[in-house]
């Protein structure tokens, strides 16, 4: 066979497998340092039941699917006022005109439909490569008309596992200070601020929630009794109890990888050090003993070490503590006001440094190095939190006067407000999906 013959027989052999092997690939590398937005078409989903009937929830579960893939980064969502989709156009490969998707530049295109039995939505939803023209994933949903946000936020995990082979955010939740009723009080909201719920009624101060490690529970400091005292909320049963009342501090809590024990800061011994406690608030372990103040603990992924702040070298700093040898190091340097520290499940730190006289949000390696700035140049941006798979990172920030909460990829790209209450909302935790376990 000729050179020639043999080039022509390999290109067509690659013609033949390359659409296969696309439609099967995975599209996104979360890995990647930067990531280019996959333009998404997402049309209302279709009224597949009785005509006439529940025509708004077409708008709705299109809707929330937008929100939820524009908040994950990953994509550019098309204005539906460009679509040029057919009126007749249905949710299968051969009832879709792809030509049309294309020439509006959609890479990606999601079909839905729904059908309304009683009180309960069935959804059906796939999702397509527009230039192949192949489905890449396909899935059905039923859940209460009324839940119709959680159901979208399952089609939105699917769709990332499928273009990534990760989990998504979009079941998590986050529980945030929120003083809308002149008090500041515990509440509890899905990964994008929506249906928030008040966790306390203290008409007090409620301050530091932290979620626990498997969603089922909620930390928090609360002065309803005068002094501040930690509290233990069961999400599942709804029951509130008294986990450290020691006198003099008890703040700052936070829980160890595996969700048994808790860090807190305690003043029983006159300064205030860190101390470890089990979940019936026993004191296990004082960790810090130092003549400065140790507060804000936050364990790495293995548990074997704690990041907390301490102004023992003369100003609020981030500091290391080994939990193995006993050994602690100074992490940041730049900068005399470093506090907050969250370490996250891929090993970054993220915390709050005063900066050129605002407050402002960094990460850094837990061995050191040169900080990265993730925010500048709009008001201050504090108390930040990682996302359960260490991703993203939510933060409250006053950029727009009042304090709301905003959430942004781990390389400070895509920031997003997600609460928009009449208040100040802060000090945000993100936790899993409630466990059923």
């Amino acid at each position: 066979m000729k050179f020639w013959q043999i080039v022509l027989v390999l290109l067509l052999f690659a013609a033949l497998i390359v659409p296969h092997e696309a439609a099967g690939r995975i599209y996104i590398d979360i890995n990647a340092p930067s990531i280019s937005k996959f333009k998404i078409a997402i049309p209302d989903f279709r009224n597949l039941g009785r005509p006439g009937e529940h025509l708004e929830l077409g708008q709705k579960l299109a809707a929330v699917t937008v929100h939820d893939l524009d908040l994950s980064g990953y994509f550019s969502p098309i204005d539906k006022k460009a679509f040029l989709e057919e009126e007749n156009e249905g949710l299968t490969l051969t009832e879709i005109n792809f030509r049309n998707w294309s020439l509006i530049g959609a890479e990606l295109l999601v079909k839905g439909g729904y059908t309304v039995i009683g009180s309960h939505v069935e959804v059906v939803a796939r999702l397509f490569d527009v230039y192949w023209g192949k489905q890449i994933m396909g899935k059905r949903f039923l859940g209460e008309v009324d839940n119709y946000r959680e159901l979208v936020h399952r089609l939105s995990n699917e769709i990332i596992r499928a273009l990534t082979g990760q989990e998504g955010i979009f079941l998590t939740r986050l529980a945030y200070v929120d003083n809308s009723t002149g008090y500041k009080e515990i509440y509890l909201s899905d990964y994008d601020g929506h249906r928030s719920i008040p966790l306390t009624s203290d008409r007090s101060i409620a301050l530091s929630p932290r979620i626990s490690p498997d969603g089922t529970k909620v930390l928090y400091t609360s002065y309803k009794a005068g002094q501040p005292k930690l509290y233990l909320k069961d999400l599942r049963s709804g029951l509130t109890r008294k986990l450290s009342e020691r006198k003099g501090l008890n703040i700052g809590a936070a829980w160890t990888p595996d969700g048994s024990k808790v860090a807190l800061t305690l003043s029983i011994k006159g300064n205030p050090d860190i101390f470890l406690i089990d979940l019936d608030g026993r004191i296990l372990e004082r960790l810090t003993s130092h003549w400065g103040i140790d507060v804000s603990p936050s364990f790495s992924p293995d548990g074997k070490k704690m990041a907390f702040v301490s102004n023992r070298s003369g100003s609020p700093q981030i500091w290391i503590k080994d939990l193995v040898n006993g050994h602690s190091r100074r992490l940041t340097f730049d900068g005399n006001y470093n506090t907050s520290p969250s370490w996250s499940r891929l090993n970054r730190i993220v915390y709050t440094s005063m900066n050129h006289g605002s407050f402002d949000i960094f990460t850094i390696d837990p061995e050191g190095g040169e900080p990265r700035q993730l925010t500048e140049n709009q008001g201050n941006n504090e108390d930040p939190c990682w996302s359960p798979d260490g991703r993203y990172i939510v933060f409250s920030s006053n950029r727009l006067g009042r304090y709301h909460l905003y959430i942004m990829t781990a390389n400070g790209q895509n920031q997003r407000r997600i609460t928009r209450g009449k208040g100040h909302q802060s000090a945000p935790s993100w936790g899993p999906p409630l466990s059923t376990k």
